[in-house]
């Protein structure tokens, strides 16, 4: 093994560093610093700390580019009160890209964060290159006022069969979906050293809060967004129903679009093995 082997850090050992800016000390993690190209923002989901995250798809990304994920102001590591709405998200997103120096970025967001990202293009359009949105939907796009009930609902299955929730929210019920689900849950407990703070209860009723407005928003000009964007989804999404995922494929002018099959919210996790060379090849056109 070769020193710079050694050293090449993954997900799962990367430390956990803090800036601080618009008095909020914002916790994030990056690898792949070196690697040359826009740097990639994720955007992370409901109720999500920086251990959620698929470190197959962080570190794949991180083959290529260099990659950043951070905890939302409130949430996880990160100080301050919980934001409850969408754009107070996005704006806590631009000052932290901000902060990190960065002039422009491409943006991977999934699920809540799919929306973020869809405020960041709209506030500060400059600011993004490209973006991935996954598991996602538009202001007032169907079904995205219900979040909260189906979270609930897939929270108390959850505890009465003592699994994670995620299971029954981001996977089918097949036998694909459940193999899928259990490997999941797997790969995002494999840091067993310096993992990040629990979401807390306050905060997880501010972000479904946040969700309950957005998807009872007037819907948004998305034609405005003239980035390429890359949609995508499982074909069975409980959480945001896929049709949401059509709709914003067909309203965004410059989009791609990924239907995984025997799939649900989270389709992007359960093919991370065809995702990722995907995603990495639409950021490089």
């Amino acid at each position: 093994m070769t020193g710079s082997q050694e050293v090449k850090l993954d997900w799962n050992k990367v430390p956990t560093q803090t800036i601080t800016a618009g008095g909020v000390e914002f916790a994030y993690r990056e690898l792949g610093t070196s690697n040359p190209g826009t740097p990639v923002v994720f955007l992370v989901h409901l109720a999500a700390v920086l251990d959620n995250w698929d470190p197959r798809v962080i570190d794949g990304f991180a083959a290529k580019r260099r990659v950043i994920a951070f905890d939302n102001r409130g949430v996880g590591a990160s100080s301050g009160s919980p934001a409850t709405s969408i754009e107070q998200m996005a704006r806590d997103a631009i000052t932290f890209i901000k902060a990190m120096g960065f002039k422009q970025v491409d943006l991977f967001g999934f699920s809540m964060g799919g929306m973020v990202a869809q405020e960041i293009a709209l506030m500060e359009p400059q600011l993004v290159r490209k973006m991935i949105i996954a598991g996602t939907g538009p202001a007032g796009g169907e079904g995205i006022s219900k979040v909260a009930r189906v979270t609930y609902l897939d929270m108390l299955r959850g505890f009465l069969t003592h699994q994670d929730p995620k299971q029954f929210l981001f996977f089918t019920r097949t036998p694909g979906g459940i193999r899928a689900g259990k490997s999941f849950l797997a790969r995002i407990q494999e840091r067993s050293q310096n993992r990040d703070k629990e979401i807390t209860v306050t905060a997880l009723q501010a972000q479904l809060k946040a969700l309950r407005r957005w998807g009872s928003k007037q819907p948004e000009d998305l034609s405005k967004i003239r980035q390429p964007v890359l949609v995508a989804n499982g074909e069975s999404d409980r959480m945001v129903p896929t049709r949401n995922t059509h709709d914003l494929a067909r309203r965004l002018p410059n989009s791609d679009l990924i239907i995984y099959p025997d799939a649900g919210h989270g389709g992007v996790f359960q093919y991370h093995a065809d995702f990722v060379p995907k995603a990495l090849e639409f950021l490089a056109r």
